[in-house]
């Protein structure tokens, strides 16, 4: 029997010996020597025993027996022979009694070379266990700005709270939120259950990820996990069975086909784009097929209307999408959907109630919804958010940097002193954008224009009082006034000299036409034209050229305000121009964008540096808000370095300038 398998096992290591010399690549085991010495190891660690997973035995430490195996450490010596007879003893030794010696291996950059066990490693290997117990030596490299570094050392962070060595990903940061969506602090040491039902409900998806061929999709299970454990909440994924965990898999496969393939983000910037392309040869055929007769239409708030400003707006949205279609269309809306809890709640409610769309009206509010997406694919269901990669549901966002551009170019033209304030939200994609467009609609108009910025989701922080107490008197602020607590700090104003203050002008995001255009491009039969799941996602983007911006002005402006005003606007509208098609630089001297080349909406969306003219700094994790950090966790901006040490070392700042726009 165990000669039998000896063979098997040959075969196995034959076959990848050949397809390794076909791929060009070394036929036999990595050995570590080789790969040191054109390495710099600072430190080594003597880790003690560790159970180490199978998958993550790479290599051997000499080059002693290394022809002795395949890559994948099958066999290649022939089996009358003193190394075969030795692997089938241990193999009969596995079947009878089990392997429980531990090898002797050392560890570097999460991966494992055995120093002495290379054929215990071989059968275990064979027989697809999963781990081996092993004493294990790490050797620590140099620091370095390489991404496999940083990973690495991302990695050691993880194992000095949760000793879990299965875990590796392949993007940065990703440690950091698996810990937050395990509802686990950074530095908090993983208790005996924590780590046992996390091994459990690992080993079971990783099992199951394995068996659907997770290993050609280009994600390494960690990152797989992380995915699944965000979609569905890690609470309810841990006590999964394995058939729960495929049936899921199932339904999110082509969301990981998704993010293996990088995101990607199909931004749509004109609503005619989608309509032009519905008229198929389906609907041609079958008239009737295009429009539905009957929908209905659910929205899902934050916080109620009453109480914010940014649910208000939708609010009016979803107003007006019903006024358009009467009889047609019937609405209903879900309010103080606050914690992941509720959003769900509501989002199943919604369901429930029959709803053939739904809009969820925040990006806190995107796991839940693609969660509810996967699970009712009958459902269309859009997150207002952007730059988000999913295709199990669709995104919408407005272009406000539009309009911010003009509402900059406003501020400069009325105020002398050449100091601007800006109170912005949550550092958020989009968000610098809006920043940005402001500052130079505000330096086109005076040169000298500096734009001071705070944000409203620092803790113990006061924005406004920040600026009035630095003498800046005219300020652009949230777009929209809350009915509940109305007041005329919204939009660009000004305070009068009795202490009053006056609004000068305002963006607005007309949501009622940016929900009757997505209603229409479905009922249209727009939405099917686009086949998108596992490709792309889609976000609809839309600006002042799809009429869904516009910039209300006082009528207290002077007239060739006024007049510049109309005539900016105008050559947005008609695409003419645009803000970021000019020489702009950014905080750390670098030419950003120029008259000869404008942004592409990609670079709009994810920019990640300030103007040279915005005085202030983008807030840490350690800064914000609890509401703050869930947010940014979900859509915060990665600063570049350079970025991050030109704003974070601004001497002009004068103050502890904190920074942007959105939300509630």
């Amino acid at each position: 029997m165990a000669l039998y398998d000896y063979n098997r096992a040959q075969k196995l290591g034959k076959k990848q010996y050949q397809a390794s010399l076909m791929k060009g690549e070394h036929p036999y085991l990595p050995v570590l020597d080789d790969i040191l010495s054109y390495t710099d190891i600072v430190s080594e660690v003597d880790v003690g025993l560790v159970d180490i997973p199978l998958k993550r035995i790479v290599g051997t430490v000499t080059r002693g027996r290394t022809n002795a195996f395949a890559s994948n450490f099958m066999p290649l010596l022939p089996d009358k022979t003193e190394f075969g007879a030795k692997w089938a003893s241990l193999y009969d030794h596995q079947l009878k009694d089990g392997i429980h010696d531990p090898i002797i291996a050392y560890e570097f950059m999460n991966q494992y070379y055995v120093q002495e066990g290379n054929k215990r490693v071989s059968v275990l290997k064979y027989l697809n266990a999963f781990s081996i117990p092993g004493i294990v030596t790490r050797l620590l490299p140099k620091r370095t700005e390489d991404k496999e570094n940083k990973l690495y050392y991302e990695f050691l962070d993880f194992y000095q709270v949760s000793f879990n060595c299965d875990v590796w990903f392949s993007q940065e940061g990703s440690y950091k939120r698996l810990l937050e969506v395990m509802g686990l602090k950074p530095d908090q040491v993983w208790d005996d259950d924590t780590r046992l039902y996390f091994k459990a409900v690992y080993d079971r998806f990783s099992k199951v990820f394995d068996e659907k061929g997770g290993n050609s999709i280009g994600l390494t299970c960690s990152d797989a996990f992380l995915i699944y454990a965000e979609i569905f909440g890690y609470d309810t994924v841990k006590e999964k069975t394995e058939s729960e965990i495929q049936k899921d898999l199932t339904k999110i496969w082509k969301e990981l086909v998704l993010k293996s393939q990088g995101g990607k983000v199909a931004l749509v910037e004109q609503p005619e784009e989608v309509r032009q392309s519905s008229k198929s040869l389906f609907n041609l055929i079958l008239p009737g097929s295009g429009e539905s007769d009957h929908l209905k239409v659910s929205f899902v708030y934050e916080k109620t209307p009453e109480t914010s400003s940014w649910s208000y707006g939708h609010e009016l949205g979803r107003l007006y999408l019903e006024q358009t279609f009467p009889g047609e269309i019937e609405t209903a809306c879900f309010s103080n959907a606050d914690t992941e809890t509720e959003i769900q709640q509501a989002i199943d409610m919604a369901i429930a109630a029959g709803s053939d769309i739904i809009f969820t009206t925040t990006p806190r509010m995107i796991q839940a919804s693609v969660k509810a997406a996967v699970q009712h694919p009958e459902v269309k269901i859009l997150n207002c958010n952007v730059n988000t990669s999913y295709s199990s549901v669709r995104t919408y966002y407005r272009r406000m940097h539009e309009a911010k551009f003009l509402m900059g170019a406003i501020a400069a033209a009325m105020d002398q002193s050449g100091c601007l304030g800006y109170i912005a939200d949550y550092p958020i994609y989009g968000s610098l954008a809006n920043v940005n467009a402001f500052a130079i609609g505000a330096r086109m108009i005076d040169p000298r224009a500096k734009v001071f910025l705070k944000w409203k989701c620092v803790k113990d922080g006061n924005a406004l009082e920040e600026l009035q107490e630095e003498g800046i008197r005219y300020i652009s602020a949230d777009d929209m006034i809350t009915p509940n607590s109305p007041s005329r700090e919204f939009g660009l104003f000004h305070k009068e000299e009795d202490g009053s203050y006056a609004t000068l002008a305002t963006p607005i995001c007309d949501w009622g036409k940016f929900y009757v255009r997505i209603v229409k491009i479905i009922r249209q039969g727009g939405w099917n034209t686009l086949d998108t799941k596992g490709k792309q996602a889609v976000n609809y983007w839309w600006g002042m050229s799809a009429d869904v911006i516009d910039v209300i002005c006082s009528q207290n402006l002077p007239r060739g305000t006024h007049r510049l005003i109309t005539f900016l606007k105008n050559s947005i509208r008609a695409g003419s121009f645009q803000p970021f098609e000019c020489d702009v630089y950014s905080r750390d001297g670098v030419l950003r964008c120029s008259e000869n080349k404008k942004l592409s909406p990609e670079e709009i969306v994810t920019m990640n540096w300030l103007a040279e003219n915005v005085v202030g700094t983008v807030p840490s994790a350690e800064e914000l808000t609890e509401e703050g950090r869930d947010l940014v966790r979900l859509q915060g901006i990665k600063l570049d370095e350079n970025t991050e040490a030109a704003v974070g070392n601004n001497e002009d700042s004068g103050s502890s300038g904190r920074g942007v726009q959105d939300p509630l």
